[in-house]
């Protein structure tokens, strides 16, 4: 019954347009007086160890990274790069913008600012290059949402603050699930514009970029490609945690824009500050009143309630992945990626722990479903950023998310059959 008060609770405060943080502390208030446990000191006190927590610094810096990077020239170049390496091939745009996500990813992990840039940069390009608009708004919208995917992520230190798994582990165990989400998109694209030439059979290539230009391109972009590696290198070999990591990558992105490239005014900073500061206090306040939830979900043995519900399946982990997947699904539909992992995380990992699933190997899943719902009708998220940047409807752009999206859920559940693909690769670096 308290699953039902829970539930019951937090959907109609969202229905009636309430914001998903207020939502869950009515949800929590109205578990506490179902439990007759009801203490404005507990709700108080929870609320704000909810947002007193170390590991959780690295989402506002990480954040700020991605700001920077947009504003100071270090998203451009790596557009440029990807550019000269791709741009003279058919379809050549649409190979820039998935190997210019992957770059970015590493850069910023946020799929909200790696898609307005892509989509700022590029799809004026695709569209003049004869692209249609619609799909792709769709392919850029479905590079974008790999951000959170390969390292460093904010979604994988939300999950991992929530739950309590390895936020190392979790980044690193991203990155080929992130490689291959990118390979998906990249057939995907390859099949669309083949259909594309056969309609225009006569339109020109793209002139190839010279050595020269190349080169060019790389050597500009050589501060900015520094950054994922520092980033990375110094997890493996202990040197940061991914908090200091995430202040390594800012002060690393602040520097480089003021002082090598020199694109960023003193102006723009105060303005990057003062979005990172609005952005993180939403975040911050949703994960204070998620806590709240969380620690009333776990007086209650929600879990509990949940392995009993779903015992019939604890003995085949792959159909108990494959339920849960099925069931993240539904939710991303209508939930944002940060909500989801606070909400259904803390309850989803004892039970897969009970079943004996590697909780890191989870994580991945469970984002990478969670991201996907991003670019999911009717409330992706990137979908509407998507449909602001390129000047579209949100309809439009759903339409042409579509093949990538099937893309990605093939790709999802593949390594819910073959778990090998996260556990071995995440073995070579712990």
């Amino acid at each position: 019954m308290t699953i039902v008060v829970f539930i019951v609770v937090l959907l109609a405060a969202m229905m009636l347009g309430i914001p998903i943080a207020y939502s869950l502390l009515l949800s929590g208030v109205a578990l506490m007086l179902y439990m007759d446990m009801f203490d404005a000191q507990i709700l108080a006190q929870n609320l704000i160890e909810g947002a007193n927590s170390f590991p959780l610094l690295a989402v506002p810096f990480f954040m700020l990274a991605g700001e920077i990077m947009n504003v100071g020239g270090l998203s451009k170049r790596i557009v440029n790069l990807a550019l000269s390496l791709l741009g003279h091939v058919r379809g050549g745009l649409g190979y820039v913008a998935i190997l210019a996500a992957c770059l970015m990813a590493a850069l910023s992990g946020s799929a909200v600012a790696d898609t307005a840039a892509l989509g700022a940069l590029l799809l004026p390009m695709m569209v003049a290059a004869g692209h249609d608009r619609a799909t792709s708004g769709g392919l850029i919208a479905s590079a974008g949402i790999i951000a959170p995917i390969i390292p460093p992520s904010i979604a994988f230190v939300v999950f991992g603050v929530a739950t309590d798994v390895s936020i190392g582990k979790l980044f690193m165990a991203g990155i080929f699930p992130g490689l291959f989400m990118a390979v998906a998109i990249a057939i995907t694209w390859y099949l669309l514009v083949n259909r594309e030439a056969k309609k225009q059979p006569d339109r020109p290539l793209p002139k190839k970029a010279t050595g020269a230009e190349r080169m060019k391109a790389l050597k500009e972009s050589t501060w900015a490609l520094f950054l994922p590696i520092i980033v990375l290198v110094g997890l493996k070999m202990g040197i940061f945690t991914p908090t200091e990591a995430a202040v390594v990558a800012a002060v690393y992105a602040l520097f480089v824009s003021m002082v090598i490239y020199r694109e960023m005014t003193w102006h723009q900073l105060y303005e990057v500050f003062v979005g990172s500061a609005k952005t993180t206090a939403t975040v911050m306040f949703l994960v204070a009143a998620a806590m709240v939830s969380a620690y009333l979900i776990t007086v209650a043995d929600v879990p509990g309630q949940v392995l009993e519900f779903l015992g019939p399946l604890m003995d085949s982990p792959t159909l108990l992945l494959l339920a849960i997947m099925l069931i993240c699904i539904l939710v991303g539909t209508a939930m944002d990626l940060t909500p989801t992992i606070l909400i259904l995380a803390p309850v989803l990992v004892p039970v897969v722990k009970q079943a004996g699933i590697d909780p890191v190997y989870f994580g991945v899943l469970f984002v990478m479903n969670g991201v996907i719902g991003l670019i999911t009708p009717p409330v992706g998220t990137v979908l509407n950023v998507m449909a602001g940047v390129g000047g579209m409807s949100v309809g439009a752009v759903s339409k042409g998310v579509i093949p990538f999206m099937i893309a990605q859920f093939i790709v999802l559940f593949l390594l819910v059959f073959f778990p090998s693909l996260v556990l071995v690769p995440l073995s070579w670096f712990y």
